[in-house]
Order: structure tokens, then sequence, then C-alpha cells
């Protein structure tokens, strides 16, 4: 069996005093059919929701895509297909990695923003 690690920070707090919580740290079995990690904060006026990939033989992020409430996700376009973004409301999404490979193994970041 191959194990396939993904990680997030579990919280974090920028210096607009917004605080981030991402799920817990996950070690995945490869062929795991849906995977989610869940990410919110507490501000209101952050209208836009993005996501990172940060993998460990990389010194840079790749940005997988944002959300924008009430519009269609943006994706880049090596992370169109099995990664899903989902937006709840203005505070709380979700990153979704169909079908995972160990490929996938990396640290992933939400952040957000006011455009």
């Amino acid at each position: 069996d191959v194990a396939l690690v993904l990680c997030c920070f579990s919280s974090i707090t920028i210096s607009l005093s917004v605080t981030f919580q991402q799920s817990p740290p996950q070690v995945v079995k490869e062929g795991t059919k849906e995977l989610k990690i869940d990410c919110s904060h507490d501000g209101s006026s952050l209208q836009v929701m993005l996501w990172y990939q940060h993998k460990q033989s990389s010194r840079s992020m790749s940005l997988i895509g944002y959300t924008i409430l009430q519009t269609d996700p943006v994706y880049e376009s090596q992370f169109q297909g099995r990664f899903q973004l989902k937006r709840d409301n203005t505070m709380n999404g979700s990153l979704i990695i169909n079908t995972a490979t160990p490929s996938d193994s990396a640290v992933y970041f939400c952040a957000a923003s006011t455009q």
C-alpha cells in the first residue's frame, strides 16, 4: 500500500486579525475516492477564498484556484478535473480531491481576500 500524506495548518491569524481554521492533517491510502479539506475564517468581508498546494520538493506554493461568492470556481489548468473547490458561505469552504494519488502528497493552504 502507498500512503498519501496531506496536511494543512490548523489555525493561523493574519495581521488583519482574521483567524483561519483548517481540517487536521490527514494520511490517506491511495485510491481514496474523495478527500475533503475544510477551511473557515472569521473575516466576513473576505469574499475570495484561494487554495494553494505546497509540495515538499518545491520552494514555492502553487495556486490551485479560487472561489468568489455565488460564482463558479476558477482553477489553474494543472488542477482542473480531480480538484474541486466548494463554498458554503462567505467564511466557509472546502477543497475536494477526487481519487487521490501519491503525487497529491502536499501541504494545502486556504487563504482569503477582499478581491
